[in-house]
């Protein structure tokens, strides 16, 4: 079945709804969700949204830090594009129904700012510890209520639609004309075309063992575009939240990075504590920082977890500003007000991703990206904690604006789409291969592409990764596809890109490095690392 729409959006979270909700003024949308349009990123974000809204606070203090936590690599005009224009995408966020908690006694602000690791002045919004899963409220609801869009839940994108793909003809520009989408409860697949195509698929945290992300975070979008011919920029930049809680029945939950902002304190197993070793900030260091940290001190003590401690807190506080952590923690026999709360570093989130411009345009015409799936500049070597939310609703508004102003004008064509073609794929039979594979993946860039790394490590990976690669690839076109199946293929293909571009940087930067570059190279203007299909097969030719 072929489903035209002008929009084709891929993915729930706050960048695809953000935009959709704008773009329905214009036409039709189509939102592609692999699973329930709640099953995103954005709805497990806790902390919050920082934006510029007390008096006390500044535009330049702002950028200072975004800047500060980038370590040299951040697009200095894309931090003041995004700092500047927060404020009002924080009022079309309120306008369309996000219920931010409210100041208790107003100093400058109508609401409670939170502070976390990185910032200068507190100025993140937040709704309770549930921030992320607010917003997935209000903007889901203000997207249903709109009859020009229409979404598809448990579907699932398998490959991008491009003109070059179809011809066969190479174009100076390849031009993107939809996606093939497997429908997972029906099993089958159908072509959705549209004349605008935005990525708005979220990370890949999934790609390591222990990460703070929901299972969807599988890196669909950055190796999608990757094989449809966009460019891939810094994935060796894999931020670990430094806090995940550390217990066999929540080896998911995060442990909001605003417990530190409220005055948590890490500690070694023996009460001591240690970030004054590393930071001015201490506790409140950034957060490539501290995961560095710990894990350093993990390894020189064998522990397992080491501890955040905010006991100087009383209880109500507690039960008011963190209701979900804390009912989590007495849930698992924690109580944080009495005792500290064991914590390790999971993977958290992806700096890099689809190479965009200030538009969120990608090389590929008509693809755009937004959200955590791109890198536009922002975030450089290391995010500041609660940008993600802020870049992902600017960038949203960023291409609804470019695309407003060539909406006219732009037509799709007559290109005939044909329709997906199994080529005798079998069903299948070694439903192991999925299983071991995705294990093995993780577990191999766990161990050698996580928060300290070596080129002996890297190359193990890449050797390791290579294989896998190979084996998914016989897998994929040998059999019918399954939502294991593509997914395990995406992972793989993020695999190998964060690897390819840890290789490239030779030098410590931010989230990364590496124990045989452990200096910063200031010599040159810092550059970002970049990954093309090209540019991958001339790697492999030379190795």
């Amino acid at each position: 079945m072929e489903i035209q729409s002008d929009f084709l959006v891929l993915g729930s979270g706050i960048a695809g709804l953000a935009f959709s909700i704008k773009a329905a003024g214009l036409g039709k949308v189509s939102i592609v969700t692999k699973k329930a349009t709640v099953e995103s990123s954005t709805n497990y974000a806790q902390g919050g949204i920082a934006s510029v809204t007390a008096q006390t606070d500044s535009f330049e203090s702002h950028i200072r830090d975004t800047l500060e936590s980038g370590a040299g690599l951040c697009n200095e005009n894309i931090v003041r594009y995004v700092v500047t224009e927060g404020p009002g995408r924080i009022d079309e966020l309120i306008d369309w129904g996000v219920m931010f908690t409210r100041a208790e006694n107003n100093k400058g602000t109508l609401y409670d700012l939170g502070r976390e690791g990185g910032h200068t002045h507190r100025r993140v919004l937040h709704a309770s510890d549930l921030t992320g899963r607010e917003i997935e409220r209000a903007l889901i609801e203000k997207a249903e209520q709109n009859n020009n869009i229409s979404i598809y839940e448990n579907h699932f994108a398998v490959n991008l639609i491009t003109l070059s793909k179809l011809t066969g003809v190479p174009q100076i520009q390849d031009r993107c004309l939809g996606a093939y989408v497997f429908d997972v409860e029906h099993g089958c697949v159908h072509t959705f075309r549209a004349r605008f195509i935005v990525l708005a698929t979220g990370g890949s945290g999934k790609v390591y063992l222990i990460t703070t992300n929901p299972d969807i975070a599988t890196g669909d979008g950055v190796a999608m575009a990757f094989r449809a011919g966009a460019e891939i920029s810094n994935m060796e930049f894999i931020q670990f939240h430094p806090t995940c809680l550390y217990h066999p029945e929540a080896r998911s939950f995060l442990i909001s990075e605003a417990v530190r902002g409220e005055g948590g304190i890490l500690k070694l197993k023996s009460g001591a504590t240690f970030m004054e070793k590393y930071h001015p900030l201490k506790s409140l260091a950034p957060r490539d920082v501290v995961a560095k940290a710990i894990d350093t001190e993990l390894k020189k003590s064998g522990d397992e977890c080491v501890y955040l401690d905010i006991t100087r807190r009383d209880r109500r506080f507690l039960e008011n500003r963190f209701p979900h952590i804390y009912r989590k923690c007495i849930e698992l026999g924690i109580d944080m007000a009495e005792e500290p709360i064991p914590v390790v570093p999971a993977a958290h989130y992806q700096c890099g991703g689809v190479r965009v411009n200030e538009h969120g345009e990608t090389k590929v015409d008509r693809l755009y990206a937004c959200g955590e799936v791109a890198c536009t500049g922002l975030h450089g070597a290391n995010r500041l904690a609660s940008n993600s939310l802020l870049e992902a609703v600017v960038f949203a508004h960023r291409i609804y604006t470019r695309i407003s102003m060539v909406y006219e004008s732009t037509q799709e064509g007559i290109i005939e789409i044909p329709a997906w073609d199994p080529k005798g794929a079998a069903e299948s039979d070694e439903s192991i291969v999925v299983s071991n594979n995705w294990d093995e993946i993780r577990m191999c860039m766990w161990n050698y592409v996580g928060i300290v790394r070596s080129n002996k490590r890297l190359e193990r990976a890449r050797r390791r990764i290579d294989i896998i690669l190979q084996e998914i690839n016989e897998y994929y076109w040998n059999f019918k596809i399954t939502s294991e199946l593509l997914e395990l293929r995406n992972l793989a293909m993020v695999a190998k890109l964060i690897i390819e571009c840890s290789c490239a940087r030779k030098e410590s930067r931010g989230l990364h490095f590496n124990l045989d570059y452990p200096g910063r190279d200031d010599s040159d203007t810092p550059k970002d690392t970049i990954i093309t299909k090209a540019i991958l097969r001339g790697l492999k030719k030379n190795t």
